[in-house]
């Protein structure tokens, strides 16, 4: 359990990321100011750099990537890595979308819809298939540098953005979880439905 000082760190951090979501629904992102973000937070500025490296890693800055890591290395060893990620992904999702799911939904639509952020949205989609491919290497006992365990990896990314841009598009009223599971499961049948 983390102790009194990490949750208060937490607990900024989320201010900080919740009031800079607000400030960007009601002004745009590149009208909101640091200083602005800093204000609404009740914060320094230095204190906001504390948390964030830049404006745009508040929107793109999650906790979700160790724990996505975490619940797919722990998946039944018999699971190949396609159901093993829909696993993960099935079980993220109930536990945290129901109470994340308008913050994540603000975030997305800022990520796809802002230049910075897209461009910026590739470089974090990369580190996060790198340490896709670090857990995958894990379960299977491949080197993580494995050009398979990559392109594993990089479909995994590839396969979910399909959802996510679907999801933004029905401005939230699709459900994330379902779309990304469709989009796994034409993955792992090898997109065997698809027919000419």
């Amino acid at each position: 359990m983390a102790g009194l000082r990490e949750r208060k760190k937490e607990k900024t951090r989320r201010t900080i990321q919740e009031e800079a979501l607000k400030l960007f629904a009601n002004q745009g992102y590149d009208a909101t100011t640091i200083d602005q973000i800093a204000e609404a937070s009740e914060i320094s500025p230095s204190t906001f750099f504390r948390y964030f490296a830049t404006k745009e890693d508040v929107v793109l800055q999650d906790d979700y990537d160790p724990v996505l890591i975490r619940m797919f290395v722990e998946q039944p060893p018999e699971l190949g890595p396609v159901a093993a990620l829909r696993k993960t992904l099935h079980d993220m999702f109930e536990a945290l979308y129901p109470a994340d799911r308008e913050q994540l939904l603000l975030r997305a639509k800022l990520q796809l819809s802002t230049p910075a952020l897209r461009a910026r949205l590739m470089t974090t989609q990369m580190g996060t298939a790198n340490v896709l491919a670090g857990a995958v290497a894990q379960r299977t006992g491949l080197d993580e540098d494995d050009l398979e365990v990559q392109a594993f990896a990089g479909a995994m990314i590839g396969a979910v953005l399909p959802a996510l841009v679907r999801w933004v598009s029905s401005e939230g009223r699709a459900s994330l979880p379902e779309l990304a599971d469709i989009c796994l499961a034409q993955l792992e049948s090898g997109f065997a439905g698809m027919t000419a």
